[in-house]
């Protein structure tokens, strides 16, 4: 039986990959669960999968939750940062599922790595703040970190198996875009998009801020800075490609001008199973791709004037160290005013393109210098927005 930790058990990904698990009791065992603030949603997934541990974010959150368990005696109820890093040491934990969203999920995750587990890395933001010093920790500790981005997890896909050893090839990295809900729409018609449509992905399911990040497309600018830590590339060597029909997740393409892509119907269960039984294969739950009823395959080049905050992402892996947990921190704080309705879409890019001009960068050099770099960079943010919200008053 294969021990799992699933930071973020009640979001999108968290939900999938126990979906996942459900098809496959024989081969798994739910150690841990956890939530930010959803005590009511943890609560049932506690009920029907009995795990050793029940974690919340918040403490207030974790009172409730006790109270809701107080029949349930097997199950520990832990609180915080300190309790979810708890729960990715355990020794009986294999796998590590790291779903929280955001810069919340850096530091479990981080622990993780360093205790040496299987790390399903599905919060970007860990590499996207803290490239260096986490793949220092993964290659220190003997961590095997898995991509569950789609994208990430297809050009593992497409990989050779002794990527790792310098065996490679490879040419440049084409990360797919579906272009998100507003890739036609035109510069003035963005100015009034509420929160709602920007949630209302054309093809995945997901949450809020992942939903925001697509639209915007700052979701594929972190993915390229994520993909050039992941697959140990620069910048120049990741190109997006803008493909709305979500069947191609990516393609890596070789010296001999050979192209691999990744095919599959927009589901993330397909990557989530994939990296739960590297290198085997396993039922996802996924139905079959036809590709005679999609009929065609389209692509597009990525419109950096249309979605600036792709042109700040990969501007910020350029510059690298501090540049990139500034890039992240400002992104969260103007998507979170936007979903609050205080800035409007427009707004977001410049918020993060202000931020990154007057914070200064420097070399990631510890845990401790990529926090206070992100604090300073929130607080730097949250000033344009309050800024940009009294202008219009």
């Amino acid at each position: 039986m294969i021990g799992i930790t699933i930071l973020g058990s009640t979001g999108t990904i968290g939900v999938n990959t126990l979906d996942v698990i459900s098809r496959h009791a024989d081969r798994f065992r739910v150690i841990a669960l956890t939530a930010n603030t959803d005590d009511v949603r943890l609560f049932e997934q506690c009920r029907q999968w009995r795990p050793e541990y029940a974690v919340m974010a918040a403490p207030e959150a974790a009172g409730r939750l006790r109270e809701r368990l107080a029949g349930m005696q097997d199950i520990t109820v832990l609180a915080g940062t300190d309790g979810l890093e708890q729960v990715v040491r355990l020794p009986h934990v294999n796998s590590v599922m790291a779903g929280i969203v955001g810069a919340a999920g850096l530091l479990p995750t981080l622990a993780a790595a360093r205790a040496g587990k299987r790390v399903l890395l599905a919060n970007k933001e860990a590499l996207v703040m803290s490239g260096p010093l986490f793949m220092d920790a993964v290659k220190q500790h003997r961590a095997q970190l898995l991509p569950i981005d789609s994208e990430h997890n297809a050009v593992f896909q497409c990989l050779p198996e002794r990527y790792s050893e310098g065996h490679t090839g490879l040419r440049r990295i084409l990360l797919t875009a579906s272009g998100g809900p507003f890739r036609t729409r035109t510069l003035a018609e963005l100015a009034g998009v509420t929160p709602e449509e920007a949630c209302a992905h054309p093809n995945w399911v997901m949450g809020r801020k992942i939903s925001v990040d697509s639209a915007t497309m700052m979701n594929k600018g972190l993915e390229v800075i994520e993909a050039c830590w992941l697959f140990d590339v620069e910048p120049k060597r990741v190109e997006v490609v803008v493909h709305p029909e979500s069947v191609i997740h990516s393609m890596v393409e070789y010296r001999d001008g050979s192209v691999l892509a990744q095919l599959g119907n927009p589901d993330m269960r397909t990557p989530i199973a994939h990296a739960l039984s590297w290198p085997d294969r396993m039922e996802s739950g996924v139905s079959s791709l036809d590709i005679i009823a999609i009929g065609k395959l389209s692509f597009e080049a990525a419109d950096v004037v249309r979605f600036p905050c792709l042109r700040l992402g990969y501007e910020a892996a350029e510059a690298g160290g501090t540049a990139t947990t500034i890039l992240n921190a400002a992104n969260e704080v103007a998507v979170q005013a936007f979903l609050e309705r205080r800035l409007r879409f427009n707004d977001i890019p410049h918020v993060i393109e202000a931020t990154l001009a007057e914070r200064p960068y420097g070399p990631v050099e510890s845990i401790d210098v990529i926090l206070d770099a992100d604090a300073a960079a929130r607080d730097t943010a949250l000033g344009h927005v309050l800024r940009l919200v009294e202008s219009r008053a």
